[in-house]
């Protein structure tokens, strides 16, 4: 609920308390010395991870440093550019169960292209580390691209805003996504990047992290649910298709359920049987088909003679004399020569 700059600042304020703690990010971790496990480890444990060849170089020039890192918590780190492989083991003099933990997941950010300075905070034990891996939660592949590309954001200000905002260093690698950071501020990048792939812009995210940021200085609202002030957005634009669907389909009221199935459709025989051809002999049937279809024949003939012979039939005479009229209106008037020879030579002497 509160940002994780904020947390960060609070955890060194709270003393370290021994029982239930209702709030366990308050919780201070104690720091894991020697004096709490003078015997060492019983067995030897070892962590190997594979990368890429166009990180050898980097990683053959920063490797010293990270031997010297680990070598203050009594650990050993190889580096073997033939098989193109890192490994990390415990000594015996190793006393934290949890530090090969956290060197593994060293090594496994340097092969992701995270630089040795983000890579190596993970030893810390406020810090951890999360590779989301992105590439299975969108099929197609142009899709995949472009909801990469909207989490970087022009010029990387997206990408810098999220790491303002949680905290944490966050890398986008192929198909990955690499971040460092507080364990609070790991669970914000986490649903931010899930959410941006599954077609949620990521500026909704970053206006809520900013809104409970500013919540947080607020001591009076600092335990309160804040979801009254955290936007909603929700889709106002949903599919033409679905709108037309919904539309074209006929409003149909409900029956009244009854127990009772439908009655069953009459068959053939029921039918001939309440006409009472069942009944008829095949003479009978044949003499009945032929005068219904005489009759048939009958009443075609009728209906065909009935439209030869308008044809024939004479229009009446108040509909001729109406026509001639009509079409003695619409000739047009002789020309008058000696009037448009005038009127020619007034033209012509205006010139």
């Amino acid at each position: 609920m509160s940002d994780s700059e904020s947390e960060t600042e609070n955890l060194k304020d709270v003393e370290h308390v021994t029982g239930p703690v209702e709030d366990a990010w308050k919780m201070k971790i104690p720091e894991f010395k020697e004096q709490d496990n003078p015997h060492g480890l019983l067995e030897e444990s070892s962590f190997a991870t594979l990368f890429p060849k166009y990180r050898e170089k980097y990683l053959s020039a920063c490797w010293p440093l990270v031997q010297k890192s680990l070598e203050a918590h009594r650990l050993i780190a190889e580096l073997d550019l033939i098989k193109g492989s890192m490994l990390v083991k415990t000594t015996r003099k190793t006393y934290d169960p949890f530090i090969i933990v956290k060197a593994r997941d060293v090594i496994k950010l340097l092969s992701r292209s995270v630089p040795y300075e983000q890579a190596i905070r993970v030893l810390e034990d406020e810090v951890s580390c999360d590779i989301i891996k992105i590439k299975n939660l969108v099929r197609n592949r142009d899709k995949f691209i472009k909801r990469r590309n909207r989490l970087i954001g022009p010029g990387g200000c997206t990408l810098k805003s999220i790491e303002l905002l949680t905290n944490c260093y966050v890398l986008v690698q192929g198909t990955t996504v690499s971040a460092v950071g507080p364990y609070k501020g790991l669970q914000c990048v986490r649903s931010l990047v899930e959410d941006t792939m599954k077609n949620v812009h990521p500026i909704y995210n970053i206006k809520a992290l900013m809104i409970k940021r500013e919540l947080m200085k607020d001591s009076n609202l600092k335990d309160e649910n804040w979801e009254r002030f955290l936007p909603k957005f929700e889709k106002k634009n949903p599919n033409k298709e679905k709108r037309k669907q919904k539309s074209d389909k006929p409003k149909t009221k409900k029956k009244e359920y009854t127990p009772f199935p439908p009655a069953q459709p009459d068959t053939k025989i029921d039918k001939m049987l309440a006409s009472g051809e069942y009944f008829l002999t095949e003479i009978q049937k044949k003499s009945k088909l032929n005068k219904e279809r005489r009759e048939k024949q009958a009443s075609d003939k009728e209906k065909q003679m009935a439209k030869r012979s308008k044809d024939f039939v004479a229009p009446l005479e108040e509909e001729n004399v109406s026509k001639i009229k009509k079409s003695k209106t619409n000739i047009p008037n002789k020309v008058d020569v000696k009037k448009l020879k005038s009127k020619i030579k007034k033209a012509n002497k205006m010139k």
